[in-house]
């Protein structure tokens, strides 16, 4: 998510990026011989926690699992799928996609997802279209968007980079009062399930798509 000072920005020393490397390592070297595992495949899940401070407001286990199941879904047998800003709904496509079901990229601020190697790719919502060269434009089956702000300005330029990047499927969560700015910039309508995040937050949050969605009922 983004924030105006990047001195803010937390990070994983290396002797923690090191110890989380062993830990998984010795994981694996318990559960026995099998097949091996990328960087990305081994901090897949709960490698980096969420951070307030940098607008992240992580969704309860049943929101993550309705809206991963929704974008294998959407995505279908060896789909891309690209999360804006929604690093819990990645680690939980993480958890439940099998190798070959889909690939997942997560596009976020924060440069501790950088430990999952190729996956992540650094994006700032001030520069929507400032993405790394090997994201190609119209590249991903499904979008995903969590815009860090409740703010037209916001919006507007997270729409740019969802535009950018998706072959037509849009998924935006944000809040309620968002609506109309949202189905002017996307074309999206709202969905009746209720997006629910593991802290209480005031504002109502909506899930927005371009598509119908038998799981999301819109």
């Amino acid at each position: 998510m983004s924030d105006s000072d990047d001195d803010d920005v937390p990070t994983l020393s290396e002797h923690t990026l090191a110890a989380l490397r062993d830990f998984y390592t010795e994981q694996e070297t318990r559960s026995g011989p099998g097949v091996e595992s990328t960087p990305s495949e081994q901090f897949a899940v709960g490698a980096v926690g969420e951070d307030w401070r940098m607008s992240q407001f992580w969704y309860t286990d049943d929101t993550a699992t309705r809206l991963a199941q929704e974008l294998l879904h959407e995505a279908g047998e060896g789909g891309r799928i690209a999360c804006v800003s929604a690093p819990s709904v990645y680690q939980k496509l993480k958890q439940l996609a099998g190798p070959d079901q889909a690939s997942v990229v997560v596009l976020e601020y924060d440069r501790r997802f950088s430990i999952y190697g190729h996956d992540f790719v650094f994006y700032d919502y001030k520069e929507p279209l400032s993405l790394a060269a090997s994201v190609a434009p119209h590249s991903f089956d499904v979008v995903l968007a969590d815009p860090p702000y409740l703010s037209e300005e916001c919006l507007s330029k997270v729409s740019q980079t969802v535009k950018f990047l998706s072959k037509g499927k849009v998924l935006l969560c944000t809040g309620a009062v968002m609506e109309n700015v949202a189905k002017q910039l996307l074309d999206v309508k709202v969905c009746n399930f209720l997006p629910k995040h593991n802290r209480n937050l005031s504002n109502e949050f909506r899930c927005f798509v371009n598509y119908t969605s038998r799981l999301l009922t819109c």
